[in-house]
């Protein structure tokens, strides 16, 4: 499902998903409400959600949207001059993120990889997101918050803490490789670890939960 206000930006995007074999557009809306009301009438798979929207934004569009229907993904759409909005829809529980300005083949792919079970987050720009907001995530938004990373913490060995530290500096698996001279079928299996015990949904949470902790600053 396309959620926009533009109907313009709408249409693109659609025009590039409905190329594809394997993607269909199923439904749009033109902001939050009518995309929950859309949700709950049409088999929707993934939602590319736009921020900014009259009525009822994207940010709590997802919000309810992810926990009305949990195998819902959402990806937010964004630009670089709404950093806290990121930090706010990955809170809300999206699965990623995606710039305003993505080419076709990003979209595409895009749509794909969320669908698959995992997280939309580009190495580079998730670096320079972080770094612009990195006030925003170490704040003690809700007073609980820094302990209760901290005990998360106390749950992983020193290899999974490590690995959660690079995760959070936004590298991808292959740079964790190489950073810890090991396979990727390890990475990914101590990236599986650290799913399950911190209960984190998808990768930009592990993100979220690295600066939060400290790991990463």
């Amino acid at each position: 499902m396309l959620v926009d206000d533009q109907e313009l930006v709408r249409a693109g995007f659609a025009m590039v998903l409905d190329s594809c074999d394997d993607l269909t557009v199923v439904a749009q809306a033109g902001d939050g409400e009518q995309a929950l009301a859309e949700l709950e009438r049409t088999a929707i798979d993934v939602v590319l959600m736009d921020v900014r929207m009259p009525r009822l934004d994207g940010i709590e569009a997802t919000r309810r949207a992810v926990a009305a229907h949990p195998g819902v993904k959402v990806l937010v759409l964004t630009t670089f001059d709404l950093d806290e909005s990121v930090t706010a829809a990955i809170g809300a529980g999206a699965s990623g993120f995606l710039l305003k300005d993505v080419k076709p083949e990003g979209l595409i792919d895009a749509v794909r990889t969320v669908h698959s079970g995992e997280s939309v987050v580009d190495p580079v720009s998730t670096r320079r997101l972080l770094r612009a907001t990195a006030p925003l995530l170490s704040a003690p938004e809700p007073v609980a918050a820094a302990p209760e990373a901290q005990a998360v913490l106390a749950e992983l060995t020193p290899r999974e803490r490590e690995v959660l530290m690079l995760v959070g500096d936004g590298r991808s698996n292959s740079e964790i490789m190489g950073e810890l001279f090991v396979s990727e079928a390890t990475v990914k299996t101590h990236i599986g670890h650290l799913l399950a015990k911190t209960r984190c949904r998808d990768r930009v949470q592990l993100v979220a939960l690295a600066f939060r902790a400290g790991l990463v600053s």
